[in-house]
């Protein structure tokens, strides 16, 4: 049991009515999860208001409730607090409750629309390869050391980020590497954690469903830099123009990495090929089986991540050459026929054109590149006609399928992402609303030294149609079809 009013340490308080000297069991924001003596933690989310709920967290047995408003009806012997911000006071909470583990850690966010993943994958592989033990919460994992457990949300809530982060003090964990998501900062998710370092990639067309607009999308990255500490460092890509702008208000010491501008950290591309990258990085080279300009970023932000966090340079170049790819992150194979089949997660307009850009500056152009793409339902609908505009015009053919279409009608989407296509570029474009049967066909459309990209999903395994999840596994499936084909 814990006092509540240590775990109420350093959140702003506008109320209380009762005693804030009892003991608590533990804390929950969601309701159905409430048992005898727990504190109820009145969130307001984009669908339902915690404070409906208050009634029935105290009959399940809530000790004190913590909210934005006081309700009508105080219940006697029940202590309530009341705050400004309940996802805030949540944050706060939950990192006291859990004895400010991430204190106990170097702890490095990474934010941006493109390779949060990549970059918090690749850093978690590299130093577990230099010996340390190491900590990843990323969109397809999270891993306390060797012990792996399954992601549920790019950012986690607050009480889970706390909660595998105590367990990684437990298990003597010394760096976790973190993707840090606007909804994540947003809804303060990442509030009372002591980050030792931020690391901003790029900026691009996505979650513009939920962010009013691209400058509060812009904004909402920022407040992670805004809130880092003096003692923090903050590393940010100056090739993209936002890079400068999310430093502006830090406290942190400004790191800046880049291929094309000025920076701290510079890398030149050397070779680009479809086994990997040649890369000038300052003044030494490095071969790296990651393929592509955009993993070249990637790759300069870990070796800058990596000297701040004090490997020594050549023992980073080591580790570098020595990384693997992230599962469905320009994950490939090549048929016996020469078949390359390409499984990327690019969901967003910019990930997408950076990937054909890619392939495009490999290939030889005397082969076909096949794209497979689609859009996500109940998400951003402004981005399908770009998604649509770009594969329709660096790939050679395409076919628009369903990607995860949620609650949504899957031809109404491909129809969104029809509207991009450019006249002289129908002839290009066919439409099969099944995925598997999309892959099928794509791969029925291929010959010898073809490329075929398969975007959208990368490392899910699933497919979400109207609420319920399936099987489904891009890299899997085309692996299965091409062999087919072969017999």
């Amino acid at each position: 049991m814990t006092n509540l009013r240590d775990i109420l340490y350093k959140v702003t308080l506008n109320a209380v009515v009762g005693n804030t000297s009892v003991s608590v069991n533990k804390i929950e924001f969601d309701s159905r999860k409430i048992s005898t003596n727990d504190v109820f933690v009145a969130t307001i989310g984009t669908i339902s208001n915690g404070h409906d709920f208050i009634d029935k967290a105290i009959k399940l047995g809530a000790i004190a409730v913590v909210c934005e408003t006081l309700p009508k009806n105080i219940v006697k012997g029940i202590t309530y607090v009341e705050v400004e911000s309940s996802t805030s006071a949540l944050a706060i909470m939950a990192s006291n409750y859990f004895e400010n583990p991430s204190e106990n850690l170097k702890l490095v966010g990474i934010t941006g629309t493109n390779g949060k993943t990549t970059i918090a994958s690749l850093l978690y592989q590299l130093f577990k390869n230099a010996g340390f033990k190491v900590g990843l919460l990323s969109t397809v994992k999270i891993m306390v050391d060797n012990k792996m457990y399954k992601a549920t949300h790019t950012t986690p809530d607050s009480l889970t980020i706390n909660k595998y982060l105590k367990e990684m003090n437990i298990e003597g964990v010394e760096f976790c590497f973190m993707e840090v998501s606007s909804h994540g900062i947003h809804q303060n998710r990442t509030e009372g954690l002591h980050f030792e370092g931020g690391i901003f990639t790029n900026l691009s067309h996505d979650h513009l469903d939920y962010h009013e607009n691209f400058a509060e999308y812009r904004n909402v990255k920022k407040l992670f830099f805004d809130g880092l500490s003096s003692s923090a460092f903050a590393l940010v890509n100056v090739d993209d123009k936002n890079g400068l702008f999310m430093i502006q208000n830090t406290k942190a010491k400004k790191h800046t990495y880049a291929l094309k501008g000025y920076a701290d950290y510079k890398a030149i591309v050397l070779e680009n090929q479809l086994s990997g990258l040649l890369l000038k990085v300052n003044d030494s080279e490095v071969w790296t089986r990651l393929i592509g300009s955009f993993n070249a970023y990637n790759v300069l932000a870990i070796y800058a991540t990596a000297e701040l966090l004090g490997l020594e340079r050549v023992e980073i170049l080591r580790l570098i050459s020595e990384l693997e790819s992230v599962a469905g992150r320009f994950q490939y194979l090549i048929s016996d026929d020469n078949i390359t089949a390409i499984v990327d997660y690019a969901h967003t307009p910019d990930a997408l054109k950076n990937v054909l850009e890619t392939i495009n500056s490999i290939r030889t152009k005397n082969e076909e590149l096949i794209t497979v793409v689609g859009c996500g339902g109940d998400r951003d609908k402004t981005k399908r006609p770009k998604m649509g505009h770009i594969a329709s015009l660096l790939s050679t053919k395409v076919i628009f399928t369903s990607d995860n279409p949620r609650s949504e009608v899957p031809e109404t989407i491909i129809k969104d992402i029809e509207k991009g296509v450019e006249p002289q570029n129908f002839k290009k474009t066919i439409s099969i609303t099944d995925r598997g049967q999309a892959i099928k066909t794509a791969c029925q459309m291929a010959h010898t030294n073809d490329i075929i990209l398969i975007a959208g999903k990368g490392h899910e395994t699933y497919q979400e149609i109207k609420g319920k999840r399936f099987d489904f596994d891009d890299f899997k499936i085309v692996q299965e079809f091409l062999k087919q084909l072969q017999k």
